[in-house]
C-alpha cells in the first residue's frame, strides 16, 4: 500500500521543533505549557492537557493545558482509575472517544471549561516500567480523532517522555541539605608501564582528564582565585552552558543519526528548574558567591538522587554532577585550570554508552576503564566511534594525578605513564611504519583459489560506519545492531526515530546488496536501566534478547513496525532474531511480524512485509531440531562469540575462565557443521557474524565447514579477504574433516598447529 499519511505526522520525524522546546531557556512551567501548544497545532486540536503524577500523593494533577481554563492548572486532580484521565493511567491504554461526556466514567469538574468539548483522546506517558502521567486532546467536533491521531499522540508522548518525566521529577523534589562529596586524592610513585587489553588498534597521547574524584572536588573545594563573580556571570555562564549543550545535541543529531534525540534532557530540566537554577539565583541575590552556590544545589541533588534506591535515578547525580562542572567550568572560563577536558584521556571505573558519547563530544582523545569490567556495548562503541580504548584491572589509575600525560597503544593494550622522550619518538616511528605499509587492492568480490565464491558483509553499530563498509567494498551488512538507539538514549526510542535511523541505512546501502537487521539484543550485558528491570543474579541466562522483546509486546511491535515501514520499495531486507532457544519462540517472533504487517495495512500506513526473517544462532538447544528450523528460516547467522560461551560455559568477558572460553573445542566445531549442513540440505544463506569470521586461524575451518558467507568489522574486510583469497576451498574442507575427527581440545589443537596456512 501507498498512502500518504497526513502531513502532522512529519513533525515527530523532525526534531526540530522538540528540541527548540526542550532545550528552550524557560522555566519548567513553561516547557510543559509549550508541550501542549505545540501538540494542539500539529493535531489541529482545540484542547491539549498535560496530566502528571504526584510524587507523593499518586493523584493525577493537571500540570499544563492549551485550551482549558488556565485557573484550573494545578486546581484539577484526579485518583489513578478515576475519570477517563485516571483510567487512561491505571490501565496504560489509549482511550479514544467521539462524545467523552456521554462516555461511563467521564468525570466533570466545573472549572475547567470543558463544556464545548466532545471528541477525547489520551495516551499514558511512561518511560520504561514507570508510569509518569497522561496527554490529553480535545475537540469541539464528536467523532473528530482517529487512528492516525491515536498514533500521532503515541510516538510524540514517547518523544518526550524523558523531558516530561525529569519535569516531573524536578517538581516534586523538596530536598534537604546535603554533605558534600569528600575530597579526591593521589597516590604517589606510579609505575611507568601498565598491561591492559583491547580488541581495537589506534592510539592516543594527552594528559590525564581530571578523575571522578578530583572533579567531584571541585563541586566542593572553596574558590582560590580571589575572583568576586556577579550575578551577570553566573547568568552568562548559564547561557554559556545552554548554548554548549545545544551545540553538542545538534552535533550528534548530524553525525550519529541514532543519538538524534534529547540525551541532554535532564541538563536542561535542571536549567529551567526555579529549585536548581532560581535557587541558586536567589543564593547569589542573597549574597552567596556564584561558584559556592552552584556547588550547594549541585551537592544537594547529587545527594538526594544518589541515595534513590532505583538505578535510573541513581544515575540522574552523574547529570547533576556533569552540569555542575559545565556551570562552574563556564563561569571560571578565565582560569586555565576549568579548561574543557579536550584532548585528554579520560580513566574511569565504568562508562554507560552515553556517558562514551558525551565525552567523544568533549573531544578526549581515548578511554582507559580501570575498573576491569566493561559491557560489550561501550567496547564496540568506542571501536565505532574509532576512539581508543583499552581495559586495565589496576586502581592506581583511578588515582593518578591530573598532570599526568598518558600514551595509549591499543594495538598492544599498553599504557605508558609519564613517557619519556625516547619512548616517544620510538612509538612515532613505528606508527609511521605501520602507515606506510600498504593494504592490497581490495575486490569487488571474493574467491578462494580455485574460484569458490565467498560473500564478505560488513557488521556495523552506527550508522556512520557505512562510509567504511562501503570504501572497503563489503556486498552488503550481515548485522545491523539495533541496540545502539536505545542504549544511548534516556528512553525507548519512539516508532518514527526508529524509522529514520532504519530508514537510512536502507537508503544507503546498494539495491543488490544485502542488508540484515536484528532485533533488539537488549538483556545481559546491555542493560537499559530505564526499562525498570530488577537486577538479575545472573544476566547471561536471563530477560534478554528475543525473550525481553516476546515479553514486552509494545517495545517489540514499535520496532517490527518501524522496520517494516522503512523497508518500503527496497529489496534483500533481512530481519533476525537473537537467542532464539525453540520452534515456538521463532514461530512466536514471526507472528508478531505478520501482526504489526496486519496492523499497519489496517491503519492504511504503506510498508514492505516482503523481506527475509531469519535468527541468529547462538544457543546449543537450537542444535538438535536445526534441520525443523532451516525449514522454517529464509537464513541463519552463527553468532560465534555467545555459541562458544553457552556452548563451553565460559563467560567470555570472564578473565578467571579465559581457558576455557577455546574457539576450537569440538563442540563447538561439531555445532558449527550440523548448522551449516542443515542450511545446506534446505537451501539456505548461513553466515558467521561473530569474532572467528575475522580470525585468520578459524576462517580455513569456517570455510571448510560449509559457510559461504562471512560477516566481520569493516576495517577487516581487506585481512579477510586476503586470508580468503590464499586458500583452496578443497585443502579447507580437508582441514575441516580433520579437526571435526577429533574428540579431544588437544586434538583439535593439535590439527590447527600443523595448519599450513597459519
Amino acid at each position: 500500500m501507498n498512502i500518504r499519511e497526513p502531513d502532522h505526522l512529519n513533525l515527530l520525524c523532525d526534531m526540530g521543533d522538540l528540541t527548540a522546546i526542550v532545550a528552550g531557556d524557560s522555566d519548567i512551567e513553561t516547557f510543559l505549557e509549550r508541550t501542549t501548544i505545540l501538540v494542539a497545532k500539529h493535531l489541529k486540536a482545540h484542547v491539549c492537557s498535560i496530566y502528571l503524577a504526584g510524587s507523593r500523593s499518586g493523584d493525577l494533577v493537571l500540570n499544563a493545558t492549551r485550551g482549558l481554563n488556565p485557573d484550573a492548572v494545578r486546581q484539577v486532580r484526579m485518583k489513578p482509575g478515576e475519570g477517563l484521565v485516571g483510567k487512561c493511567f491505571s490501565t496504560g491504554k489509549i482511550l479514544r472517544e467521539g462524545n467523552a461526556r456521554k462516555t461511563p466514567g467521564f468525570k466533570y469538574f466545573d472549572n475547567a471549561g470543558e463544556d464545548p468539548f466532545n471528541s477525547f483522546l489520551c495516551v499514558p506517558i511512561q518511560r520504561g516500567m514507570t508510569r509518569i502521567g497522561v496527554l490529553v486532546v480535545q475537540h469541539e467536533e464528536i467523532d473528530h480523532f482517529t487512528l492516525f491521531d491515536e498514533r500521532t499522540l503515541k510516538t510524540a508522548v514517547t518523544q518526550l517522555a524523558g523531558a516530561i518525566e525529569n519535569a516531573r521529577l524536578l517538581m516534586g523534589l523538596s530536598p534537604e541539605e546535603n554533605g558534600q562529596p569528600p575530597k579526591g586524592g593521589t597516590q604517589q610513585g606510579l609505575p611507568v608501564f601498565i598491561k591492559g587489553k583491547s580488541d581495537s588498534s589506534g592510539a592516543a597521547y594527552g594528559m590525564v582528564r581530571s578523575s571522578k574524584k578530583n572533579r567531584k572536588a571541585m563541586l566542593s573545594e572553596p574558590d582560590t582565585s580571589g575572583t568576586a563573580y556577579t550575578m551577570e556571570d553566573f547568568k552568562a555562564a548559564l547561557d554559556k552552558t545552554l548554548k554548549d549543550l545545544k551545540d553538542l545535541q545538534e552535533k550528534f543529531a548530524s553525525s550519529l543519526p541514532e543519538s538524534a534525540s534529547l540525551i541532554f534532557t535532564a541538563h536542561f530540566m535542571m536549567l529551567k528548574d526555579k529549585n536548581f537554577t532560581g535557587k541558586m539565583e536567589s543564593l547569589i541575590a542573597a549574597g552567596e558567591s556564584p561558584a559556592r552556590a552552584i556547588q550547594r544545589m549541585a551537592g544537594k541533588y547529587i545527594g538526594i538522587f544518589s541515595a534513590s534506591p532505583h538505578a535510573y535515578l541513581r544515575e540522574k547525580a552523574v547529570d547533576v554532577e556533569d552540569l555542575g562542572i559545565r556551570l562552574l567550568s563556564n563561569l571560571k572560563a578565565s582560569q586555565e585550570a576549568s579548561a574543557p577536558g579536550k584532548g585528554s584521556i579520560v580513566v574511569a571505573e565504568d562508562l554507560y554508552p552515553s556517558d562514551v558519547l558525551k565525552l567523544t563530544a568533549d573531544g578526549i582523545k581515548g578511554i582507559i576503564l580501570a575498573g576491569g569490567g566493561v559491557t560489550s556495548h561501550v567496547t564496540i562503541l568506542a571501536r565505532s566511534l574509532d576512539l581508543p580504548l583499552i581495559i586495565a584491572d589496576d586502581p592506581v589509575l583511578l588515582d593518578l594525578p591530573d598532570d599526568t600525560t598518558l600514551l595509549m597503544d591499543t594495538a598492544q593494550g599498553n599504557i605508558y605513564i609519564n613517557p619519556d622522550r625516547k619512548t616517544l619518538d620510538l612509538f612515532s616511528a613505528q606508527r609511521d611504519a605501520e602507515k606506510k605499509s600498504v593494504p592490497h587492492d581490495i575486490l569487488d568480490e571474493t574467491f578462494t583459489r580455485d574460484n569458490e565464491k565467498i560473500r564478505l558483509l560488513a557488521n556495523i553499530n552506527l550508522l556512520s560506519e557505512l562510509r567504511l563498509a562501503k570504501e572497503l567494498k563489503s556486498e552488503g551488512i550481515g548485522l545491523y545492531r539495533t541496540e545502539f538507539p536505545f542504549l544511548i538514549r534516556p528512553g525507548f526510542p519512539s516508532e518514527d526515530e526508529q524509522y529514520l535511523i532504519y530508514k537510512k541505512l536502507f537508503d544507503q546501502v546498494r539495491p543488490h546488496h544485502t542488508t540484515t537487521i536484528r532485533t533488539l539484543d537488549a538483556g545481559g550485558e546491555k542493560t537499559l536501566s530505564y526499562a525498570g528491570l530488577a537486577k538479575e543474579p545472573n544476566p547471561a541466562l536471563g530477560l534478554r534478547s528475543i525473550r525481553f522483546a516476546l515479553k514486552y509486546r509494545e517495545v517489540f511491535d514499535t520496532q517490527v513496525r518501524a522496520i517494516l515501514r522503512a523497508a518500503l520499495g527496497k529489496q534483500n531486507i533481512r530481519l533476525m532474531f537473537p537467542l532464539i532457544s525453540s520452534i515456538d519462540e521463532f514461530l512466536d517472533a514471526k507472528q508478531v511480524v505478520m501482526d504489526c504487517a496486519r496492523d499497519l495495512d489496517r491503519e492504511g500506513i504503506a510498508h514492505n512485509a516482503d523481506i527475509d526473517i531469519g535468527m541468529m544462532i547462538e544457543l546449543p538447544a537450537v542444535l538438535s531440531t536445526i534441520d525443523e528450523f532451516a525449514g522454517l528460516a529464509d537464513f541463519f547467522a552463527v553468532g560465534t562469540n555467545d555459541f562458544i560461551q553457552y556452548m563451553v560455559g565460559a563467560d567470555r568477558a570472564n578473565k578467571l575462565v579465559t581457558d576455557h572460553y577455546i574457539p576450537h573445542h569440538p563442540a563447538v566445531c561439531r555445532g558449527i557443521r550440523t548448522i551449516a549442513k542443515a542450511a545446506q540440505a534446505k537451501g539456505i544463506d548461513v553466515s558467521v557474524c561473530g569474532e572467528m569470521a575475522h580470525d585468520p586461524v578459524h576462517i580455513p575451518f569456517l570455510i571448510g565447514a560449509g559457510i559461504s558467507t562471512l560477516s566481520v568489522d569493516p576495517k577487516f574486510i581487506p585481512k579477510t579477504q586476503q586470508v580468503v583469497m590464499n586458500l583452496s576451498l578443497k585443502a579447507a574442507r580437508e582441514y575441516a574433516r580433520e579437526l571435526l575427527a577429533q574428540s579431544s581440545i588437544r586434538g583439535t589443537a593439535k590439527v590447527m598447529a600443523a595448519q599450513s596456512w597459519k
